[in-house]
């Protein structure tokens, strides 16, 4: 008969890690290629698992109700995976536990206040500003916030440190000896819940960009390009109108990498090769990047962990933890095709 400690020699990881991933433990924190391979390892070894802490815990929290608040529609997630991701691995988390969400109320329906009545625990996917005083809203006292963290003193919170990823990138990008560095992104709005109102802000990796570029004396407003999302079809029309200027940069950071897939059409279309004519590095690491022509060179965030995280901290909440937390989730440079790296450390070791 197999064992835990078969499986952590299978998989390479440690017999507690196999234990708290096999018996559902909410509050581990571990990465989706990690479950995957210890999950497999379970199955080739023909593991049985025990159902009692599972159930155990189900049982615990099955009379409590959540909800998950997301601004993005349907089609929006289907052109930007980002949230997308994030929701779907925040719903497989409760599925693993027997649980299930209550309510999701997405904020395209402008949804009232009243929404919100009679849950227990709540999930918040993109930005969002609440009226603290709203009676729904201020009865809710189990919340956590994914990609936003509006009060750390009052509220869980799951974020990417997106001024970190956008120097990362620039890094990179420098490093290989480009100087006249082009942004392709979009603006911020952070919505006010129960209406179809919100607040217009510069992005961070606008902001970062503009930091990191003027700290090099490489700063061109010129090249700085911002559109209204992250979609493909703005990174679209953003590099269509950069290529009818006829003043294209060196290289382009590009703010999420839908944008990114879609501005390499358009300057495909314009008879322009990446990494030839423009090296582009985009931010998310989304499964199309790798089969991009050519592939992207992408700052990975890990979406999956963010949607683990969050699920992790309600649970604390509910079963008591008083102290709000804040987790920074790390990124990670992926260097493929697009940024023209072979090409410029070749020529560099020439010259």
């Amino acid at each position: 008969m197999s064992t835990i400690r078969d499986i952590a020699s299978l998989a390479g990881v440690s017999p507690s890690t196999v234990s708290r991933v096999l018996n559902g433990d909410p509050s581990l924190s571990v990465l989706e290629e990690t479950r995957r391979k210890i999950l497999s390892a379970a199955e080739q070894l023909q593991y049985k698992v025990t159902q009692r802490r599972h159930t155990n815990q189900a049982a615990q929290l099955k009379d409590y109700k959540i909800g998950l608040v997301t601004f993005c529609s349907e089609q929006f997630e289907s052109e930007d995976p980002y949230y997308l991701t994030i929701r779907l691995q925040i719903e497989k988390e409760f599925n693993l536990l027997g649980l299930h969400i209550t309510r999701t109320i997405r904020w395209v329906n402008h949804d009232s206040y009243e929404s919100l009545s009679g849950l227990d625990g709540l999930i918040v996917i993109g930005k969002f500003e609440f009226d603290p005083y709203n009676l729904y809203f201020s009865r809710i006292h189990n919340i956590v916030f994914v990609d936003y963290s509006p009060d750390e003193d009052r509220f869980d919170s799951v974020v990417v440190d997106f001024d970190k990823v956008t120097r990362m990138a620039l890094d990179h990008l420098t490093g290989l000896g480009y100087t006249k560095i082009g942004l392709i992104s979009s603006r911020d709005f952070i919505n006010r819940f129960g209406s179809n109102s919100g607040i217009d802000s510069v992005d961070q990796r606008q902001s970062s960009f503009e930091s990191y570029m003027k700290q090099k004396n490489l700063y061109l407003p010129e090249h700085v390009h911002i559109g209204n999302n992250f979609s493909m079809s703005t990174g679209y029309q953003l590099m269509k109108e950069v290529i009818d200027k006829q003043d294209l940069p060196e290289a382009f950071l590009i703010g999420s990498d839908p944008m990114a897939i879609a501005a390499g059409r358009a300057l495909k279309e314009a008879g322009l090769k990446v990494p030839k004519d423009i090296a582009m590095v985009g931010i998310d690491d989304i499964e199309m990047a790798s089969y991009a022509n050519p592939p992207l060179t992408t700052v990975k965030i890990y979406t999956e962990q963010m949607g683990q995280s969050a699920v992790k901290m309600l649970l604390e909440r509910i079963g008591g933890r008083e102290v709000p937390l804040k987790i920074v989730i790390p990124s990670k440079l992926i260097i493929r095709s697009s940024c023209g790296a072979e090409v410029r450390s070749i020529g560099n070791a020439e010259g």
